[in-house]
């Protein structure tokens, strides 16, 4: 232990770092190898230091500058500045500045930086950010969380974006997720590849196919299952004799499409398909008007496409308290190679083949009309 401290102190002496300096200080230099290998020996967990370099594992009561790991870094109390450790870095209480560890961060609370390969976990308040592979967790956020799988915090002052999903219970800014969004109250907007869960939703909430809340204006999905909003079937015909039996879902402003049915003009192509977006321009207690844009395809499911895209405006009329009829005019894009496809309509505005294959491309007006059925 001698021989290890002297050695140390020799190269501290070489560094224009002589010991007189150090306890002139209530901070301290601290190299080693690991606990009790240092130049603080088996003191090292009472003392504070501004700077520390350990090859495997260093302990301190408090860190005030830089410290460096080949695998972990224990703080007993707050750390600030820099923090960097190849596995680990723990802090008890508040860790300031920031955190590099090749696994996991641990703190108490953090104003500034914590990156990980694995995971981030605050026990209490983080501002400033979290980056990890895989997973950050916090109480409270103000700032930013970035998690390759998942985020999760209590009260959210800023944005989460995950790979898989976010958790909080009420949220400021942002959720991003390439799966899975949940949160009680939501101030801002909610982003996932499939599913977004919330109560209450003061700014959008966009889903690649469904969206749940209790207020929800803005929903954008296939399916918005919004408590105050409305939900309605719909049987509808165009001008092709397409017939859809569809469901429509929403909240005050915007609503998503989708719906499955039968064309009557075609004897291959026939089963139906729709996807789209509305949304409630003008509404009355007995009339309204809605703009619709539709996806659809006909389908035999053997050789042969059929692709529709329409913008419609359908006025819409109240026959009683939940049921409506609508119809309205519809500008149609159609792209198909299909003998059926190019025969299914007469007159085009424009029409022209693509450069890539027996495929054309039209554009023409059309309408669609139906009846709905609002619960």
């Amino acid at each position: 232990m001698n021989i290890l401290r002297n050695t140390l102190h020799a190269i501290l002496f070489a560094s224009g770092l002589t010991a007189s300096a150090q306890h002139s200080s209530n901070e301290k230099i601290h190299l080693g190898l690991v606990y009790p290998l240092s130049s603080n020996g088996t003191h090292a967990p009472l003392d504070t230091n501004k700077f520390s370099l350990h090859l495997i594992a260093g302990v301190s009561a408090a860190e005030n500058g830089a410290s460096f790991s080949g695998i972990s870094t224990i703080v007993r109390g707050n750390a600030s500045g820099l923090q960097v450790a190849g596995f680990f870095n723990h802090i008890k209480h508040q860790a300031s500045g920031a955190q590099f560890a090749g696994v996991l961060n641990t703190y108490g609370s953090g104003d500034g930086f914590a990156i990980a390969g694995f995971g981030n976990i605050a026990a209490g308040q983080v501002k400033g950010a979290q980056i990890s592979g895989f997973a950050n967790l916090a109480k409270d956020v103000e700032g930013i969380q970035i998690g390759g799988f998942m985020n999760k915090a209590a009260n959210l002052a800023g944005s989460q974006f995950a790979g898989f999903t976010n958790i909080a219970k009420s949220v400021g800014a942002t959720q991003v997720a390439g799966f899975m969004n949940t949160a009680k109250d939501v101030k801002g907007s909610q982003i996932a590849g499939f599913i977004n869960i919330a109560k209450k939703v003061k700014g959008a909430q966009i889903a690649g196919f469904i969206n749940v809340a209790d207020s929800s204006d803005f929903p954008i999905g296939i399916i918005n299952l919004v408590k105050n909003g409305e939900k309605s079937i719909a049987l509808t015909t165009d001008e092709n004799l397409t017939t859809l039996a569809t469901f429509r879902s929403g909240g005050k402003k915007l609503y998503g499409i989708i719906g499955i049915g039968y064309n009557f003009e075609n004897t291959e192509a026939v089963y139906a398909f729709e996807v789209g977006l509305g949304a409630h321009l003008f509404q009355s207690n007995s009339f309204r008007v809605n703009a619709e844009l539709a996806a659809g395809s006909l389908e035999n499911f053997k050789k042969g496409d059929y692709f529709k895209s329409s913008l419609r405006i359908l006025p819409a009329f109240k026959i009683s308290p939940n049921i409506e009829i609508f119809a309205g005019p519809a500008l149609n894009f159609i792209n198909t190679d299909s003998y059926e496809g190019r025969t299914l309509t007469k007159k085009y505005i424009k029409s022209w083949e693509s450069k890539w294959g027996n495929n054309l491309n039209a554009l023409y007006l059309g309408y669609t009309g139906g009846i709905q059925f609002i619960f």
